[in-house]
């Protein structure tokens, strides 16, 4: 009798044991379809951030993207190509990018003229001459595609070297454009050197290599000569003006001395041609409502590359530092 109370008690404790273990299996089940749940909401949600943030990032980055998907882009746009900024090969308003700028805006079948958005003081006649080459190409392929330049603040020297290739330049009355002259600067310090006692030791390989040593009194056929160079590439700013600009240009004397004016007196002297912003000369003179930004941005990576460039190039500079070829 015992035995079949013990092997019934045993029976019940193994039901007991199994019921647990059952519930026990399935919380943990629960549990493991709860984080899968969860983990795959979790992989969804950041997916959907990477994506809105990838999309965002895009838009910064090329503004022309965020026009066309603005606006219509099959009624025909006015392409915006800013020149702001100091002109150089190292800076954003360099020939190379200006240049890709141009010929995207070219390539597009939407594009029905092109706008420059002029905001620089000047900069390197080098890069200047490229781009202002290029416009007159395109000019000469393309006389069914206008390009226009408009100034905002400031257009001046080698701004206005690429402004004057364009067909129209537009001004505001309060507008700076001009300064058709050409600049090299420097300092001495010979005086300031006798003063405090230093003496300047150099040594060069060529009659003038040292030429305006900015520790050693001016030569006076040295300065001649550099005048030279400054007198030629002033030549062939004038030259440049001269075959953009056309007949437009009064006969003023001061016109190519270097001197600056206002919009208001640019226009009276054919420096530019008439007053309007971007939006008037899409609307009213290229007959467009849509206005794409074409303009040439560097990518992330480009810039991560240039800095790390630079950065060996100043370790490789600090071992070579007592040579220079310059």
């Amino acid at each position: 009798m015992e035995n079949q109370q013990d092997s019934q008690v045993k029976a019940g404790a193994k039901q007991e044991a199994g019921w647990e273990r059952e519930v026990l299996e399935k919380v943990a089940l629960a549990a493991v379809t709860e984080q899968t749940r969860a983990r795959r909401w979790s992989v969804f949600f950041r997916s959907l951030v990477f994506l809105y943030l990838c999309v965002v990032l895009t838009m910064f980055m090329y503004p022309n993207v965020r026009e066309n998907m603005v606006g219509d882009g099959s009624k025909g746009h006015a392409a915006v190509i800013d020149v702001v900024g100091m002109i150089a090969e190292d800076k954003d308003a360099n020939a190379d990018s200006i240049i890709k700028s141009l010929k995207n805006a070219v390539k597009d079948k939407n594009t029905k003229g092109i706008i420059l958005h002029a905001n620089s003081p000047g900069g390197s006649p080098v890069q200047s001459s490229y781009v202002y080459d290029e416009i007159r190409k395109i000019k000469k392929e393309r006389p069914d595609l206008p390009v226009y330049t408009v100034v905002s603040d400031i257009c001046a020297s080698g701004c206005y070297y690429i402004a004057s290739a364009s067909d129209k330049i537009f001004v505001n009355q309060a507008s700076l454009i001009g300064s058709i002259g050409v600049l090299m600067d420097g300092f001495g310090f010979v005086n300031v050197m006798e003063k405090l006692g230093v003496e300047r030791r150099l040594l060069t390989a060529g009659t003038h290599k040292a030429m305006l040593d900015p520790f050693s009194p001016p030569k006076e056929d040295e300065t001649r000569y550099m005048q030279g160079l400054l007198d030629q590439v002033h030549q062939q700013f004038i030259g440049a003006v001269k075959a953009g600009r056309g007949d437009r240009l009064k006969d003023a004397p001061e016109l190519f001395s270097g001197l600056v004016w206002t919009g208001e007196e640019g226009v009276k002297l054919g420096v530019a041609d008439a007053f309007g912003n971007d939006d008037y000369v899409a609307k009213e003179i290229i007959g467009v409502e849509n206005k794409v930004d074409f303009t040439q941005q560097e990518q992330l990576l480009d810039r991560i590359a240039g800095k790390l460039g630079a950065s060996f190039g100043q370790v490789i500079g600090s071992m070579a530092k007592g040579l220079s070829l310059q």
